[in-house]
Formats: structure tokens, sequence, C-alpha cells
């Protein structure tokens, strides 16, 4: 809920629980040494990358490390009361994501604007649902034969109703971001969507 607190923080994802949320999705990065955080961006506010920032450094950059949380962290708080989507940011980091979450009982879907790496989860015949995130239109036959993603998140205004037939036809979800307004909601689930993600859970 980052209208209501910090994003992919627990307190945000504590609220969107509250709020009912069905499923939580999440960003994550691997610090150098290998813990994976949930962390919108690639940097923080002080120029630090995580990728090249222990995790006890990280936790020590002011003003918002403090808040990263694991996504072992986040695994903790949902407990299997919400699905939970987790997006790989951070490049290369697919095997680190997988060893983070085997301790997890709960629901599990893996996607990523890196449809290379969702290939690689593929091939390696990852357990998780596995899901390509798009902002442009696309075939989305072909990409979830090349990537072999099942959930196809689009930006919401590629939402058609073509496309979530197709999807389905496919026996996929289709996952629209960010819809934050009354009217989007209400125009792409007319139209079938599998799922929204918003913002605020309240809000719409």
């Amino acid at each position: 809920m980052p209208r209501r607190a910090r994003e992919n923080t627990l307190a945000s994802f504590a609220l969107a629980l509250a709020a009912g949320a069905d499923g939580i999705e999440l960003d994550v990065h691997a610090t150098s040494d290998g813990i994976v955080v949930v962390n919108h961006d690639p940097q923080l506010p002080t120029g630090a990358v995580i990728a090249f920032t222990s995790y006890a450094e990280l936790r020590e950059q002011p003003p918002h490390g403090g808040q990263i949380p694991t996504l072992r962290d986040v695994c903790g708080l949902v407990k299997d009361r919400a699905e939970l989507f987790v997006e790989v940011k951070g490049a290369g980091i697919e095997a680190l994501v997988v060893e983070a979450l085997l301790a997890y009982d709960g629901r599990i879907a893996i996607h990523s604007f890196d449809h290379l790496l969702i290939r690689r989860l593929a091939d390696a015949r990852c357990a998780y649902r596995l899901g390509a995130l798009v902002e442009d239109a696309v075939e989305v036959r072909a990409l979830m034969e090349r990537t072999g993603a099942l959930d196809i998140w689009p930006h919401h205004p590629l939402v058609t109703r073509a496309l979530v037939d197709e999807v389905h036809s496919l026996g996929g979800r289709v996952i629209p971001w960010t819809v934050n307004s009354a009217g989007d909601v209400e125009r792409v689930t007319s139209l079938g969507v599998d799922g929204i993600c918003t913002d605020d859970v309240l809000a719409i």
C-alpha cells in the first residue's frame, strides 16, 4: 500500500493484508553477500547500489536502509494469507530468489521484465508459476512460448479482450499493473482479467 506506507516495507504489506488483499507484489534485488532484499530500485537515495553493498551495510544506510526487509522477512509476515508475487529486478539473481523461497509453504509466483531470466527459470524446471511483465504491445502467444511464462503482466492500457482470451486459451493469467482508478478497475475487470495490481486496495 505505497500510498499509505513506504512501498516494499513490512508496514506497507501489513496494511495491504489488513485491507483484504489476496496477493502481495514485491520487488527483489540481492546484496553483495547474496541476501535477497525487497526494494523497488537498485540504488538507494544515498547512492549505495544494492548489488555492491553487503546486507549489514545496507541496513545502516539512511534514511530508509533500516526499513528494507529481506524476502524471508516478507514470507514470515504473509504466511500464506495471500499469494506472493515476486518481481525479480536484480540481474541474474534467480537462483538466490528460489533458494530464499524454499522454506515458504505459501502460494508463490515469480515474474520479471527480464524475459531471459524467466526462460532460465523455466528451463531449470522452477516449481513456481512464472510470469512476464510487458509495457508495450506484444504477441502474447509467442511471448509465453518463448519464456515459459503462464502469467502475463501488461501495463493496464494494453489489456484487451483479445489479449485476455489468448492468454486464457494457453492456461495463463492476466494481471495488469498499476490499476489505481475505479474506472480502470471497471474496464479491466469487464475484460476478464485474473487479478489487479494496485497501489491502494482501499481506494478501488
